[in-house]
């Protein structure tokens, strides 16, 4: 049996006739692979680092943990997976609360707990099917959660921007226009962009510290930090599981519909494989991971589906992660720019949300999903809280349950009763979609 990393050129290496795709098994020449492995990783930059920024943590360990995760996603699923794992947007508001109220390390605790929920999935999913999925989680519910969770971090937006609102707005004006006065590469990428725009006027209005950078090494390890555990914050990260779930199986999906293959038989290996590179983040200090539609978007673009490529963006991103000046240069990134793009950054999660919806034609005369949406988002929005004992539930986690228990407990007295407005043949359109794509 051949490797499954014994890459076919894909005829002469060089040009692509219309109509023709590279397959996740064939690659270009080496050259133009490269290229394009370093282009997934500018693709994949600006949301990988917003989150660590937002959350505290340590860039260049959450871009090792990135790199790593992303070669061991690509060997678990055997090279039959064109994805590279960036932070995942699901993690900000959990690890913000568990940070403020316990520990950074804490948080840690909760990432790795949700990384090995997520994996146990896979393994359920790979042996039984993804069927269920679809049943526990329709699209109302997953719209609801994803959108929860984005309006959810609103405050947290605004706590960054009014540091410094000039340079926000400056960074938010930015990315809005380059959004729409460029298309192609630049125009997915108007998050990098913006804050790039953001920080060079930050810079001009003396808001930016160098220091850490002049005294940074240009070799080294990232700093790493260990978990802690404690079961009062675990409420708070296991609801973001549903989410990773519903991206992983969207970005799956979506790289089977392009490329025309059966990638279902997969689906486990890829949640199993996003799961064990959220434990290790979190295992060594680095924020959980996730597929991402930026790359998604830059295959699109170039029809190059080719695994080899994120070979060499995992690679490059390693090697970028063991820069400690690169880390400290992206740390200095202050609170005003991080205001600006975290302003479209969470509304857009929230929108996300109403795009399931959209497209999955979720019917909201029915009361049944009228009342799940409302109920939730309001629980998520406000921020609801409960304490039980040592342990506390806050907005996401009670919003995700109330999604799911007043669709479940709903759906099944009305059609109990003969009151159920469902469809007799419901839609079987997948619900996931992934967060990452908001910043496109």
């Amino acid at each position: 049996m051949s490797s499954p990393f014994n890459w076919k050129l894909h005829g002469d290496g060089r040009a692509l006739p219309p109509g023709h795709v590279v397959a996740p098994n064939e690659r270009l020449t080496w050259p133009r692979t490269i290229g394009i492995g370093a282009q997934h990783v500018v693709a994949m930059f600006g949301a990988t680092f917003l989150v660590p920024l937002l959350t505290g943590f340590p860039p260049a360990t959450t871009l090792f943990f990135s790199a790593v995760g992303t070669l061991l996603f690509l060997v678990i699923t055997a090279g039959r997976v064109p994805s590279y794992l960036g932070s995942s947007f699901a993690f900000i508001a959990p690890i913000t609360a568990a940070t403020a109220s316990h520990s950074q390390a804490t948080a840690l605790g909760g990432v790795v707990a949700a990384g090995a929920l997520l994996a146990a999935v896979g393994l359920l999913v790979h042996f039984a099917g993804a069927k269920w999925i679809d049943v526990v989680m329709p699209p109302v519910v997953t719209g609801t959660i994803v959108a929860l969770i984005g309006f959810n971090l609103a405050p947290a937006a605004w706590n960054n921007f009014q540091a410094a609102p000039v340079t926000a707005l400056v960074t938010l004006t930015a990315i809005v226009l380059v959004t729409v006065l460029f298309r192609g590469i630049i125009g997915r990428l108007s998050i990098l962009v913006g804050v790039v725009i953001g920080y060079v006027t930050a810079v001009l209005r003396d808001e930016v510290d160098f220091a850490k950078v002049a005294d940074a090494a240009w070799i080294g390890l990232p700093q790493f930090q260990g978990p802690q555990f404690d079961p009062a914050v675990l409420g708070l990260f296991l609801p973001v599981v549903l989410v990773l779930v519903a991206e992983n199986v969207g970005h799956v999906k979506s790289v089977a519909a392009m490329t025309g293959q059966d990638l279902d038989p997969v689906t486990g290996r890829a949640l199993f494989a996003d799961g064990v590179a959220t434990m290790l983040a979190g295992s060594g200090g680095g924020s959980g991971t996730t597929t991402y539609a930026e790359n998604i978007g830059v295959m699109a673009a170039t029809r190059v589906y080719s695994t080899a490529a994120y070979m060499v963006a995992g690679l490059v991103g390693l090697l970028l992660s063991m820069m400690p000046k690169f880390g400290e240069l992206i740390a200095t990134i202050p609170a005003g720019v991080l205001g600006g793009a975290a302003t479209v950054l969470y509304g857009m999660i929230g929108m996300l949300g109403a795009r399931i919806w959209v497209q999955n034609k979720v019917d909201f005369s029915d009361p049944v999903n009228l009342n799940t949406a409302a109920i939730a988002l309001v629980i998520g929005i406000a921020n609801f809280t409960w304490v039980a004992g040592d342990v506390s539930f806050a907005g996401i986690a009670l919003g995700t349950a109330a999604a799911l228990l007043v669709y479940h407990v709903m759906r099944s007295i009305a059609r109990v009763r003969g009151t159920s407005m469902e469809p007799a043949s419901p839609a079987s359109a997948p619900a996931g979609v992934e967060l990452e794509k908001s910043v496109q």
